[in-house]
């Protein structure tokens, strides 16, 4: 698949090669970050969270769950420290709002998760959590949830994009960190 702004797909890390950025999942991952779907500046750059505004990059850094502020090209990384990278929007692009519905594949996420089998699932926004879960964003809190996805524990998290600027929360990233540290010992 193709995205009118590309000539060619981005080949994913899971086989399938219709991507706009491609997975970064394995075994034995701690934490899979899960966003919506590429911003349209990320997928150009076909590098997660890529606009130089988006604060992503840095709550990593800062909350504790890499050693130091990764570049959105350095992506490929996470693993290293336990971490993956996930959409459950892969093959479309731009803010959420924009999105059309067949863009969502919250089945697709769902057999990544049990595919890959990590301890922790945080979405990176209420919008993707929403599109999974099947709850609405007004119902979804900040930090842990009760019900877990496929086994894994479940938190959502405040977006780190420019656009919901006046909405970010550092303490839930900061509380995630904290988790995942204890699960990690």
């Amino acid at each position: 698949m193709t995205d009118p702004l590309f000539e060619v797909p981005v080949p994913d890390l899971t086989g399938s090669g219709e991507y706009l950025v491609p997975d970064v999942l394995q075994e034995g991952l701690a934490l899979v970050l899960v966003g919506t779907a590429p911003s349209r500046i990320s997928a150009r750059a076909q590098a997660y969270y890529a606009n130089p505004e988006n604060k992503f990059w840095r709550t990593l850094h800062e909350v504790g769950l890499t050693p130091r502020q990764l570049a959105p090209q350095e992506y490929r990384l996470l693993p290293t420290f336990g971490i993956g990278l996930t959409d459950v929007a892969k093959r479309h692009s731009g803010v959420d709002a924009a999105l059309p519905g067949e863009a969502w594949a919250p089945h697709e996420l769902r057999a990544k998760i049990r595919r890959y089998s990590p301890q922790l699932v945080a979405f990176t926004s209420k919008r993707g959590a929403s599109e999974t879960l099947g709850v609405p964003t007004g119902k979804l809190p900040y930090g842990p949830q009760v019900q877990p996805l496929e086994d894994a524990e479940v938190w959502v998290l405040p977006s780190t994009s420019p656009l919901g600027h006046n909405h970010f929360q550092l303490a839930p990233w900061q509380a995630l960190g904290q988790r995942f540290h204890e699960l990690r010992g």
